[in-house]
């Protein structure tokens, strides 16, 4: 019971005192005059002001309300090391059953830690957990908070914590942890193709210890080198980037005996591989009206240099005009094509045809370029069909398909064949999708036979357009008409012709994203995303091996066509190898070298500052592998008391409460309020009368 005294007056404050205040004042002079009856007068007088105040005694009923207490747990990965998830388990169950005694706390468990799918990162944030916990509780409700963890927190404040209560942190673990582990100091970003780019590294042991290890060096999970190293210092690396696009890099550590986990002792970065500039050969046999569609389109990509040369007067013609004074440059042949011809990644014939501008033996020297792993394309126009075409020198066995002699002169539109609507090179082109396409017409097609490798557009009469072929270790492609510059002039609204031209020079210049069987994977968050290009029409599940040598099988959906998507969700942290079919890929999923682990070794450090300028304390819940967890006895305190002993911890208690219901007593009121006022004015009047 909480009794009090309220006043409900009758009348307002302003009148109270204008009709109070005169006779107090009058009742007080009597006094000081010593008048006859004064002391009756004032007893009338209060007894009137306390029927005007009107005094009521409240008997408020009040419910006392808990304190909250918040027991944050701590299930990030580096708990599952060792014997941590044991202690966490028991000393969780501990608390809840001693913190279930008292019944003026309101206890709330929270989990914090676990990796999310979306979460790019993983880090353990406990005091963002306990934020979450708190944030509809008010201050003066909040009791305290205890912590099961490893110490090992990444979100520790600077400060003070934001709540006025004692924070208790349990540590699991042991003392004498020993691990060791490898970190990058430098790891670019980016790197050049076949170009060796520096990095830097070091090895770490919690012991300070010094001396060798020896450090695998793997690029895209092939072991490149092994490096000696020396135990805390750092080391410089050199790795050669194998290609274009992300490249994994990874160092590996040998796990030492006594060691928490060796989870630690590899490090990865990823390195995005980027060619120099290609170098690309044109050689237009005569000026044409498509001749600076080529031209335009390699000068424009900042990842070409292009050499060109157009024949401006072949060797037949002799009409006495000055070399000096037609061509800037004379066609440097032995220097392009004998001395040089390995340093282009792609040679372009243009409507060229044989004239002896290049001597019969230099088309050998092509032809072997290809096998060799060069690339070779072939804009065709009617010089293809001619005596004097290319096809009739040595040039031939790199060929794609023979000319029939046949210039079919016919509009038409070009379209994808079905092996076309799945390569990487002719898939999904702007306008592709409607019937006639979305682009203007061709109106001249070159007739060939015995077409090899893959036909993927084709023009008038349903005839091969577009030839892409393997010759040995190169490629070869052939383009059968010149009547692409049409859609660079916007005839007929143009068509997509910068789209079509780069991917056919890219995909002879073996870019990754255009090869036609093609396996990736990434990991995004902790998801890992498959991605299949294939000509097939079904590729099977992909085969997974996860981290911790876990064996998957993932079905793969197709998206569009040529292209098949799976994807699948993990709780673990690395590498992941991806296989289907021939094909094999690594992903990394999870963070790269996650905070997470980057220091597993148990720890009080973190945790003491708060807890202490919180008036909380942090101990460990085991002091060896493997022996019991202690837990300390849990005692209610004040707001002003000791929260924390060598054997307990103590939690606050709250003084709020809330109002169930208020009795009201008027003490003036009523018979006996007339009574006493009667009885006092009754008095006075008798004693004024005498």
């Amino acid at each position: 019971m909480n009794w009090s005294i309220s006043f409900e007056p009758l009348l307002s404050w302003p009148l109270l005192a204008l009709v109070l205040v005169p006779l107090a004042l009058l009742a007080l002079v009597g006094l000081w005059f010593r008048q006859r009856g004064s002391v009756l007068r004032l007893v009338a007088l209060l007894a009137l002001a306390a029927a005007l105040f009107n005094p009521v005694f409240l008997n408020e009923e009040r419910e006392p309300l808990k304190s909250v207490v918040a027991l944050v747990v701590d299930r990030s990965q580096s708990q599952d090391i060792g014997d941590r998830t044991r202690q966490t388990d028991e000393a969780v169950a501990g608390l809840q059953q001693r913190l279930g005694r008292f019944k003026q706390f309101d206890v709330r468990v929270v989990e914090a830690g676990k990796s999310d799918a979306a979460e790019e990162r993983t880090e353990t944030r406990l005091f963002g957990a306990l934020e979450g916990a708190f944030r509809d509780v008010p201050p003066s409700r909040i009791g305290g908070a205890i912590m099961v963890t490893d110490g090992e927190v990444h979100d520790t404040p600077s400060g003070t914590p934001e709540f006025n209560a004692p924070l208790h942190a349990l540590i699991t673990g042991n003392d004498h942890e020993k691990d060791r582990r490898i970190r990058f100091e430098n790891a670019p970003r980016f790197g050049i193709v076949g170009k060796p780019l520096d990095m830097s590294y070091r090895v770490i042991s919690t012991e300070n210890e010094t001396g060798p290890v020896d450090v695998r060096v793997s690029v895209n999970g092939e072991q490149v080198s092994v490096e000696h190293a020396t135990v805390g210092q750092a080391m410089p690396l050199q790795v050669t980037i194998p290609g274009a696009g992300r490249n994994i890099i990874e160092l590996a550590i040998d796990r030492e005996p006594g060691e928490l986990t060796d989870t630690n002792n590899r490090a990865i970065a990823l390195v995005d591989g980027i060619r120099e500039n290609l170098r690309v050969l044109l050689v237009s046999g005569e000026p044409h009206a498509g001749e600076r569609t080529w031209r335009n389109l390699l000068k424009s990509d900042a990842s070409v240099d292009l050499v060109h040369f157009t024949i401006l007067r072949p060797p037949e013609k002799q009409d006495g005009t000055p070399i000096n004074e037609l061509s800037l440059i004379a066609f440097p042949t032995r220097e392009l094509f004998v001395e040089k011809i390995k340093d282009f990644d792609l040679i372009i014939f243009d409507r060229y045809q044989h004239r002896d501008v290049l001597p019969i033996l230099y088309y050998d020297y092509i032809s072997e370029y290809v096998e060799k792993g060069g690339a070779l394309l072939i804009a065709a126009g009617p010089e293809y069909a001619g005596e004097a075409s290319i096809a009739r020198t040595p040039l031939m066995s790199a060929l794609p398909a023979m000319p029939t002699g046949e210039v079919v002169d016919k509009a038409f539109y070009p379209r994808l064949t079905e092996l076309g609507q799945r390569h990487p090179v002719t898939r999904g082109l702007d306008g592709s999708a409607t019937e006639p396409p979305h682009w203007s017409r061709w109106f001249r097609t070159i007739g060939v036979q015995n077409p090899q490798g893959e036909v993927v557009m084709k023009g008038a009469d349903n005839r091969p357009l577009l030839l892409l072929d393997r010759k040995g270790e190169g490629r070869v492609g052939m383009l059968l008409s010149d009547q692409g510059w049409l859609w660079a002039r916007g005839f007929e609204g143009g068509g997509p012709h910068v789209q079509l031209y780069r991917r056919i020079a890219h995909w002879l210049m073996k870019e990754p994203e255009l090869e036609e069987e093609r396996l990736t994977a990434e990991g995004r968050g902790m998801v890992l995303e498959i991605r299949r290009q294939t000509m097939a029409d079904d590729p099977g599940p992909a085969q997974i091996i996860t981290r911790s040598g876990k064996t998957l099988a993932v079905k793969l959906d197709k998206s569009e066509p040529g292209v098949f998507l799976g994807s699948i969700q993990t709780s673990e942290i690395g590498l992941f190898q991806v296989a289907n079919g021939d094909l094999t890929a690594l992903a990394h999923v999870g963070p790269v070298n996650a905070p997470e682990f980057a220091d597993v070794v148990s720890t009080q450090e973190r945790l003491k500052a708060p807890a202490e300028a919180t008036g909380g304390s942090v101990r460990r819940l085991a002091s060896a592998a493997g022996s019991d967890v202690s837990l300390p006895s849990i005692v209610p305190v004040r707001s002003a008391g000791e929260a924390s002993g060598s054997d307990w911890i103590g939690l606050r208690t709250t003084d709020d409460s809330v109002l169930k219901a208020v009795s009201r007593v008027p003490l003036f009121g009523g018979f006996l309020g007339l009574g006493l006022l009667l009885l006092a004015m009754g008095s006075m009047w008798y004693r004024e009368g005498r």
